[in-house]
């Protein structure tokens, strides 16, 4: 789904080329999963004639300041995107919709032409972001629920450290919550548990004080340099492992093995010979805690159907984590390792490890050119964290292709 660095890059280019000027034109989708609490006709209504006086962001919230409210907000979700007519925006590769045969695409949920001609777009092709209108974004759900934005409003050390000491919680899974720190996602928190060199599954309140410093460097250091280089991922440094960790299939950064386990409810690339757990947890952890949940909060749904790991359905991916769970129980009574076997009907009944590997994290970001407030609270930060338990592959299970 887009991060930090991908909707700032879409604010920058809104401030760019929108602000100061007034809106001719505005087409909103006939779409209330997607535009929430206020119809078509009265968005479209509110729009016109208005002034765009600045873009804002904070964490993955976008919203235009208009020179009266109410003002429109946009959570990005899973494949949210800006478009401008003429201008390259950097785009999550998953989020890409086609402009060049259609404009706007037929994804398009909100269409605004300026007085000057100029157009652009918010697409949404899977239909988890949310366009809302409101008085006043900031003091209304999402965003008054969101954490300090990664970028614009970073923890001090000594908070940073702090924080970290009274959070019982995977370091993964906190990460990704949003109202800790808003802007998060599964790349960046990836690449800055690789460059910190901290297990993914290692408990917060376990980390050393140069452990949480080095984690607090690497926040900074990758998600500024993402935001200057526009979200370009073809000039992001050659040693990340962000090039490396896509579509889950067996491969080195620096020489290193790279293998894929699940933490924060989301499928995790990590290097095992650089991070290990420490202290009283283990490499040879088969699970861990249930108390280890994903608390993404772009949406409710979007805990169980994440943009890159979506190959797996919510239904599905729910069974998964039942199945999971009984083995667990199982192993918890000493019972031998279990083999494939068969249902009453005779058809054979998918082991734990072939139920994982089908969890597959495919797409990467891609440079592409070309009422109210919300009263129902839907898609509030607080996430439905579910109970989706972290879990590590056994390595013995996974033998790597020659």
């Amino acid at each position: 789904m887009p991060e930090l660095p991908e909707v700032e890059a879409a604010r920058r280019a809104l401030e760019a080329h929108c602000v100061g000027r007034r809106i001719a034109r505005c087409a909103v989708a006939d779409d209330p999963k997607v535009v929430v609490s206020t119809s078509r006709v009265a968005f479209e209504r509110a729009m016109v004639g208005r002034t765009i006086v600045a873009a804002r962001r904070k964490g993955k919230n976008l919203w235009l300041r208009l020179d009266a409210p109410p003002f429109p907000s946009f959570q990005f979700g899973m494949a949210g995107a800006i478009y401008i007519k003429g201008v390259a925006v950097t785009n999550y590769k998953r989020s890409a919709v086609s402009t060049a045969d259609e404009w706007p695409s037929k994804y398009s949920k909100f269409f605004v032409e300026l007085d000057d001609g100029l157009e652009f777009s918010f697409t949404d092709k899977r239909r988890f972001a949310r366009v809302r209108l409101f008085d006043d974004p900031e003091t209304v759900p999402p965003i008054s629920e969101l954490g300090p934005d990664a970028l614009f409003e970073p923890m001090s050390v000594d908070n940073f450290v702090d924080s970290l000491s009274r959070k019982k919680i995977g370091i993964k899974a906190l990460l990704l919550d949003q109202s800790f720190i808003s802007g998060i996602g599964n790349w960046i928190a990836d690449e800055v548990f690789y460059q910190s060199r901290i297990h993914p599954l290692q408990i917060a309140s376990s980390l050393s004080r140069e452990s949480c410093e080095a984690l607090h460097k690497s926040i900074k250091e990758v998600v500024k340099y993402a935001v200057e280089v526009d979200a370009d991922c073809d000039r992001f440094p050659v040693e990340w492992l962000f090039h490396h960790r896509w579509g889950k299939k067996p491969g080195k950064v620096d020489g290193k093995e790279i293998e894929f386990i699940t933490a924060g409810g989301r499928t995790t690339a990590y290097v095992p010979q650089l991070q290990k757990l420490t202290g009283t947890q283990s490499n040879k952890m088969v699970a861990a805690n249930p108390g280890q949940l994903s608390a993404d909060g772009d949406a409710a749904n979007e805990v169980l159907a994440d943009g890159e790991d979506d190959d797996l359905k919510p239904r599905k991916r729910v069974a998964t984590f039942r199945a999971v769970r009984g083995q667990q129980k199982k192993d918890a009574i000493s019972a031998p390792s279990r083999k494939t076997r068969k249902n009453v009907g005779g058809k054979e009944k998918p082991s734990i490890e072939h139920i994982e590997n089908e969890d597959v994290d495919t797409m990467g970001p891609n440079k592409i050119g070309s009422t109210s407030n919300d009263e129902h609270g839907l898609d509030k930060p607080t996430a439905r964290a579910g109970k989706i338990p972290d879990r590590v592959t056994r390595r013995n299970k996974m033998k790597p292709s020659k």
